[in-house]
């Protein structure tokens, strides 16, 4: 791919699409979010990469926890900031994800 994609930007495509109704067969919950998101950059190629690079490092539950920061912002701060060992796995392996996707999906 040509475009660059940031971290930030990839979360962007991610929270811009978490409640919206029908949802590619086989997606992630990653995937299907960038698909649904409705951004320009958001094309399948890109958005199957991110869910590509979302597989590689997150669990299930882990891609879940992190779709619903996009319903409620207050939780992703909470989790970033929290002392608890599974909101610290959480957070690095979110990060991880990030850093991933951006190398992957370029």
């Amino acid at each position: 791919m040509t475009r660059s994609v940031s971290f930030l930007s990839m979360l962007a495509l991610v929270a811009a699409g978490m409640a919206i109704a029908p949802q590619p067969a086989g997606a992630n919950p990653i995937e299907r979010a960038c698909l649904q998101s409705g951004r320009p950059a958001a094309n399948r190629a890109l958005c199957d990469c991110i869910g590509r690079a979302a597989q590689q490092t997150l669990t299930g539950g882990q891609m879940r926890a992190g779709a619903r920061f996009f319903q409620d912002p207050q939780r992703a701060q909470d989790v970033r900031q929290s002392n608890r060992r599974n909101d610290e796995e959480l957070w690095r392996a979110w990060r991880n994800f990030g850093e991933t996707a951006e190398a992957m999906c370029r």
